[in-house]
């Protein structure tokens, strides 16, 4: 015979069910990317995209969900979110400037144009201002060897760029709030 619910606290044998973050569009949207790839565990990346794309970054709550539904280890899909630059684990800011340090970059001045912003703005490399205004962020290479030092500014790849040109645009940008 079963128990009649009366409205006490319920027994902690009872099981809970995994906590799923705020409904919202976001989280739709994260659903029918899992569902349209069948839940399938090696579309990990493909779905830490769409869930960066919806909430600007992966949030703790969002990794946990994944890894929920993906039916994987937390630590794996940590992992992957850890591994690849193009995710990021913070939010970013309104402008985001990312420096090529690959080796024609670095040689020709990538280290000193990261060490100025970071001298000037504050912050290190993968920081954000305080004010969320500007996001600076290393590559490894970009693929623009031809028109080293490169840095790209939200999104617009820059050539033959010192540390002075690129503190102007970050100046621009501040100056624009």
């Amino acid at each position: 015979m079963q128990p009649i619910a009366t409205g006490t606290k319920t027994s902690q044998a009872q099981t809970t069910k995994p906590k799923k973050p705020t409904v919202d569009k976001r989280i739709k949207a994260l659903d029918i990317a899992m569902k349209r790839n069948r839940y399938r565990q090696d579309a990990l990346i493909e779905i830490l995209h769409k869930a960066q794309e919806s909430f600007g970054y992966l949030e703790p709550e969002i990794l946990e969900y994944i890894a929920r539904q993906l039916k994987l280890p937390l630590s794996r899909v940590y992992g992957v979110a850890t591994f690849y630059h193009l995710f990021s684990l913070k939010p970013s800011g309104v402008h985001s400037c990312v420096v090529c340090l690959g080796t024609a970059c670095y040689v020709k001045g990538g280290g000193k144009i990261t060490s100025a912003i970071e001298e000037e703005l504050d912050i290190h490399a993968g920081e954000t201002t305080s004010d969320r205004q500007v996001s600076l962020m290393t590559a490894r290479c970009l693929g623009a060897c031809g028109i080293a030092p490169a840095v790209v500014f939200d999104g617009a790849v820059a050539g033959k760029q010192n540390p002075e040109t690129v503190l102007k645009q970050i100046n621009a940008w501040q100056s624009d709030t």
